[in-house]
């Protein structure tokens, strides 16, 4: 599955993650942990569970295993037989789809009405033609992009009763909310297994179900986005996901000798340039936060603070703008430990505080 967003550097820390036994606080009950690696969704995987015993924990990972696989498959823009692909190559008529599909597209259009189109799953046929999903970087033609952008438009999307039409000619990627919404889903199935502790990380989007098996917090590291091969804080979380947009990770250096990332503005078809260089953020629904942490980056920095303030969904988030200035809101500012040099500065919902 080619994301919009492909690793997006947030890593877990390493603290704590041994596999073995461990006892809540109250030291009532002791929990084995077990964990998975794999590659899926064209990126890295990690999966850590924390069950009664080991035979239930591994059972609860290799149904993991088997989620992530069978969303990709619908999920996939790549694969033919993807409800993504069909809805494509059946573009001007009605498709039906899974449900798990279709929460999806009608998570992704919600959010595009309440940002005014900044996101759009109908932009993927410009994010092909700068090559993002080929690796076969350019930098369009003008008269291309003009043509291409007639066809962005998300409010021409039909959806109703498990059926989806967009118009010909149109395509559509569900990478932006694909990998949030698989993280939901595998929280929700560790549950079945009796899990009240486990952790994820989906190709650096990061989530937890609960706390540690010790009551503690799990800690996340939050890459610098100005000089990636270093952490810029670390967040404590609680049954949250952590997950970031920036422009430091998938990008390429054009012929004009600037720098060109994957995160395209619908508006006209850039990649987004409006003073943001990572937007990363949290809550407990991670469909939510994925949508929002591209939505929040192309809007940059007053509007993504503007929407936070008048959203009604909860959320938090950390901005870091192009000149080094960490920008968190209030409820996690008590939960982030900044690493690098770069001031921080609070935002509150009322702005007079």
């Amino acid at each position: 599955m080619r994301n919009s967003k492909l690793f997006a550097c947030i890593w877990i820390l390493v603290l704590g993650f041994l596999t073995g036994c461990q006892q809540n606080q109250q030291g009532s009950q002791e929990q084995v942990s077990s964990s998975l690696d794999l590659f899926a969704m064209d990126t890295y995987v990690n999966l850590k569970v924390y069950c009664e015993d080991t035979a239930t924990a591994q059972a609860a990972l290799q149904a993991g295993e088997v989620l992530i696989q069978d969303m990709e498959h619908r999920f996939s823009v790549t694969d033919p037989d993807s409800d993504v692909s069909r809805i494509n190559q059946n573009a001007g008529n009605f498709t039906e789809i899974s449900s798990d599909t279709e929460n999806l597209i009608q998570t992704a259009l919600a959010i595009g009405a309440e940002s005014n189109g900044a996101l759009d799953i109908s932009v993927y046929p410009v994010l092909k033609e700068w090559g993002f999903t080929t690796q076969e970087y350019k930098i369009p033609e003008e008269e291309t992009l003009r043509d291409l952008l007639d066809l962005v438009d998300y409010t021409q999307i039909s959806l109703e009763d498990h059926q989806v039409r967009i118009p010909e000619h149109t395509q559509i990627d569900l990478g932006a909310v694909a990998k949030g919404y698989i993280g939901d889903q595998l929280m929700a199935l560790f549950q079945e297994y009796g899990a009240e502790s486990a952790v994820i990380s989906l190709g650096g989007n990061v989530q937890a179900l609960g706390a540690k098996p010790d009551g503690s917090a799990w800690n996340v590291a939050v890459v610098n986005p100005l000089s990636p091969s270093e952490n810029m804080g670390i967040l404590q979380i609680i049954n949250q996901a952590v997950i970031t947009s920036g422009n430091y990770e998938r990008y390429f250096i054009g012929e004009d000798h600037q720098k060109y990332w994957h995160i395209i503005d619908p508006s006209d078809g850039f990649p987004a340039d409006n003073g943001l260089v990572s937007v990363t953020v949290i809550g407990e629904n991670g469909l939510l936060c994925d949508a929002l942490s591209t939505t929040l980056f192309i809007l940059g920095t007053e509007q993504a603070v503007s929407y936070w303030q008048e959203s009604e969904n909860p959320f938090d988030m950390i901005l870091v703008t192009e000149t080094g200035t960490i920008l968190i809101t209030e409820d996690i500012s008590e939960s982030f430990e900044n690493l690098s040099t770069f001031p921080v500065e609070v935002i509150f919902h009322d702005e007079a505080s």
